[in-house]
């Protein structure tokens, strides 16, 4: 009798492990991107609206610039027109401008670029890329290459001057780019914030060796690796073949994707502290999207293998759209802004981040690719 019982406990879990590892239709994959994405918009009907936390900043700054990166992601699947007009009307609130104005040379202020001239190939009007192409252009012609000292920088910018060289045909959009690029790589911090042994970047030069995690381990947080993975495939997905420096970007998104996968958790999750689990060990989201977005990207573009790769996104997908998406469409698990473990803690299923934008613009950017495999 206990022995049928134990049989029979098995093949439940079993089941439950397969079922587990199927990933949702697309149609399921869309409905739960668009709960999370309308609890959003209907939150923030004023498109420029201050965002007010510790203090008041314009809504034009980098965490609402990553919502629109992934907004227009989930536009590219689902063209509803509410999408592409709530972007337009986000942009033109800020005249199509930058934080900081076109002289700032941070990433971070130069981020809604990437929104603009998302907006600017569909409707080409001069006014939509005056002003990032103006801030880019000046960064071209500085000499000045240590401007990225901290990860986050890659993302927000690096896709911009990939854009640009894309759409005007000229290089020094894609030389700027890697000697910036190669600056943070090789330099920064003494001798660069890239680590090629565990193939992992350190969030900026505070946590270079010497260093250590709580366990001795180096500190790699995971959404400043996650951004470096967004990086490296929005600028593939733009690049033409043959453009300078491509491949450079593409043996560092193939490096990280083979750092990644054991270092997933069981519940499909990645750890704030990727190499230290002890130090805020629990569940996390942004992360895990970045970087589920990064390997659905790849097998999508044939880069990384579907049936290695499948299991790990699937697994991250569903603990992600199961544990973390309330029945309103607010996203649990969102480590608020920061640039290591402890920042932003504890994160749980109700806690709310300092902002809730780039979470979801992660999530976008996840769903998105999900929603375009074969």
């Amino acid at each position: 009798m206990l022995k049928s019982i134990l049989t029979a406990g098995l093949l439940a879990m079993l089941t439950l492990t397969t079922q587990a590892q199927k990933l949702p239709k697309k149609k399921a994959i869309l409905k739960t991107m668009t709960r999370a994405n309308d609890y959003f918009m209907q939150k923030w009907p004023d498109t420029g609206k201050e965002i007010t936390t510790n203090k008041t900043r314009p809504s034009h700054i980098w965490t609402r610039a990553v919502y629109y990166e992934g907004l227009m992601a989930l536009h590219s699947v689902d063209k509803q027109k509410r999408y592409y007009d709530y972007a337009v009307d986000w942009s033109q609130k800020h005249q199509w401008g930058l934080h900081r104005g076109i002289e700032t040379r941070n990433a971070d202020n130069q981020c809604a670029g990437q929104t603009y001239l998302a907006l600017y190939e569909i409707d080409p009007q001069p006014e939509r890329m005056r002003d990032i192409k103006a801030s880019i252009d000046l960064m071209v012609k500085s000499p000045q290459v240590d401007d990225w000292w901290w990860i986050d920088a890659l993302q927000m910018a690096m896709p911009i001057y990939a854009k640009l060289g894309a759409m005007t045909k000229d290089t020094a959009y894609y030389e700027k780019m890697y000697r910036l690029y190669n600056y943070s790589k090789t330099r920064h911090g003494g001798n660069g914030l890239y680590n090629p042994q565990d193939q992992l970047w350190w969030r900026d030069k505070d946590f270079v060796p010497p260093y250590k995690e709580p366990n001795g381990e180096d500190c790699y947080w995971s959404r400043g690796n996650g951004w470096v993975v967004a990086a490296m495939v929005r600028v593939l997905e733009i690049m033409p073949k043959g453009a300078p420096h491509r491949e450079e970007y593409e043996q560092m998104y193939l490096a990280m994707m083979k750092a990644l996968p054991p270092l997933q958790r069981p519940d499909g999750y990645w750890n704030v502290s990727l190499h230290d689990p002890t130090n805020y060990g629990g569940k996390e989201l942004t992360g895990t999207a970045l970087f589920t977005y990064g390997m659905a990207w790849g097998i999508n573009h044939g880069l990384l293998d579907a049936k290695q790769y499948q299991p790990i996104i699937t697994k991250a997908w569903n603990a992600m759209a199961t544990e973390c998406v309330h029945p309103n469409g607010f996203l649990g698990y969102v480590q608020g802004t920061g640039k290591e473990p402890k920042d932003g803690q504890p994160v749980s299923y109700t806690s709310k981040p300092d902002f809730e934008d780039y979470g979801l613009g992660c999530f976008l950017l996840a769903g998105t690719e999900l929603v375009k495999m074969k």
